[in-house]
């Protein structure tokens, strides 16, 4: 319940400071695709910012790939913002089974979105690519599910 409401409160602030910027953005991911976020207009689309040295990051890629495996409404982007060796990414990719797009990112890449002041950090686009919340640390399937439950039933 407080995480919910923590949650919201993320959602407004961001909503409030994002009101009049354009929430577009371009990522190359691993095996050369561009997204953008047009692209993905009738879906709910999830950036989110990890690094393979971040036990949060690692600890909810689950959720996200069994979230992405299991709606066609929801397209997700992981943006890996390792300054490392990118075959490190790579391997963390294949270790953790990540089906949805990686993007191997910077944090000048990051900026199309938001200036990211923590790992892992999560934003969600609507259907029709409004910014819709922001969440800063770890999230989970059920709430992102009830997320899009309640923004789908307008209940907030």
């Amino acid at each position: 319940m407080i995480r919910s409401l923590f949650m919201m409160l993320c959602l407004t602030l961001w909503l409030l400071c994002s009101i009049g910027t354009v929430h577009a953005f371009q990522f190359k991911d691993t095996t050369g695709k561009i997204h953008k976020l047009i692209d993905y207009k009738g879906k709910w689309v999830l950036v989110n910012f990890w690094a393979t040295w971040c036990p949060p990051c690692l600890k909810e890629i689950p959720d996200l790939v069994a979230l992405y495996e299991s709606r066609q409404d929801v397209m997700i982007i992981g943006v890996a913002i390792d300054e490392t060796d990118p075959s490190l990414v790579m391997e963390f990719i294949e270790t953790l089974s990540i089906s949805y797009p990686t993007v191997l990112g910077t944090r000048q890449m990051a900026n199309q979105i938001d200036d990211i002041s923590m790992l892992p950090s999560t934003y969600f686009f609507d259907p029709e690519g409004n910014p819709a919340a922001r969440q800063l640390g770890l999230v989970t399937q059920q709430e992102i599910e009830e997320f899009i439950h309640n923004r789908t039933n307008n209940i907030e």
